[in-house]
């Protein structure tokens, strides 16, 4: 049973940094898809950031490209997301998201099985 853990969210104010983690465990594959979703009430959760186990490629949402960086432990059971230059629209609930296989077919929540409680971030001006 794969079991994510995350955590690190908080409250900050715009243009400072936060930095996000999940630990993992219970894979049963090397190859997998790991990343980042957001999400604010009333509204649908929307991808940030991915990476890939075995390659290290990475995904980015356009809003945060340039200010986010998602990295993943030498286990590659873990990962994180490092949360610079946040800014207002950067307020939600955090979660952390797996599946099995690649990412080039993962876009949208719909498409990972395994997700984290989430963590709050909250940015304030």
């Amino acid at each position: 049973q794969v079991q994510l853990v995350d955590s690190g969210g908080g409250s900050v104010q715009a243009g400072g940094s936060l930095r996000l983690s999940c630990a993992a465990s219970g894979y049963t594959s090397r190859s997998r898809c790991m990343g980042w979703f957001r999400q604010i009430p009333g509204k649908a959760r929307e991808k940030v950031a991915l990476i890939y186990s075995i390659s290290g490629i990475t995904v980015y949402a356009d809003s945060v490209k340039g200010r986010f960086t998602i990295s993943q432990d030498d286990d590659k059971n873990s990962i994180d997301l490092q949360m610079n230059i946040v800014d207002l629209g950067d307020t939600g609930m955090y979660y952390c998201a797996a599946r099995y296989g690649g990412c080039s077919g993962a876009q949208v929540a719909g498409d990972f099985n395994f997700w984290g409680q989430g963590t709050q971030v909250t940015v304030s001006s």
